[in-house]
């Protein structure tokens, strides 16, 4: 097989038809996010983590992604992707920060793992806004976040992307906490094995 898919589970689909057109408070973005993290791990369709893309100043939103790494068999599946992702092929655009594009924000319901911190340069966005930290993820769950940088706030502001931190963090921590007191897998690398 030469070719690879990753799409959202029908309900995702279905929820973001129903979603308004347009958002425009910020907090009330993250409680969407929140309540597709919930459905997702609710409904066992993949990990507790969501992403939106918004027009950040409108407020329009372009999508809701959620986690599909364990359905798709692929780890590069996180929320933040597949939001990109799929904001990037409806707008038919590789860069949502082009020539003659809104300003585009990306809400989480937790900090950007060391790949998708990556992945926000290159993605064009403009604004991230963040529910849960890193660190609370971590000790909530048992994800392994990565090799974030120390810096990681500066850097994503030095390259044009504001950094809107602990927006409903206590919320969007819940969905965290069932994850650890329930019987899904930490779908760490490698299982979860110390690096050497």
């Amino acid at each position: 097989m030469m070719s690879f898919e990753v799409s959202l589970p029908q309900w995702a689909v279905d929820e973001n038809r129903l979603l308004p057109e347009f958002i425009p408070d910020v907090e009330q973005r993250m409680r969407e996010v929140i309540r597709f993290a919930e459905l997702n791990f609710d409904k066992k369709t993949g990990g507790p983590f969501a992403a939106g893309i918004f027009e950040k100043n409108s407020g329009k939103v372009v999508g809701i992604g959620v986690n599909r790494v364990v359905p798709s068999n692929n780890s590069s599946a996180h929320a933040e992707i597949v939001a990109i992702s799929l904001a990037q092929t409806k707008l038919a655009t590789f860069d949502l920060g082009g020539p003659g594009m809104p300003d585009f924000q990306i809400v989480v319901n937790g900090r950007p793992c060391a790949m998708c911190c990556g992945a926000l340069p290159w993605s064009g966005v403009r604004s991230l806004v963040i529910g849960a930290s890193g660190e609370r993820i971590e000790s909530l769950t048992g994800f392994d976040e990565g090799a974030v940088h120390p810096k990681w706030q500066q850097e994503l502001e030095a390259r044009g992307i504001e950094v809107i931190e602990n927006v409903l963090a206590k919320d969007a921590e819940v969905v965290f906490q069932r994850f650890r007191d329930s019987d899904e897998p930490v779908y760490n690398g490698r299982s979860g094995d110390e690096p050497k």
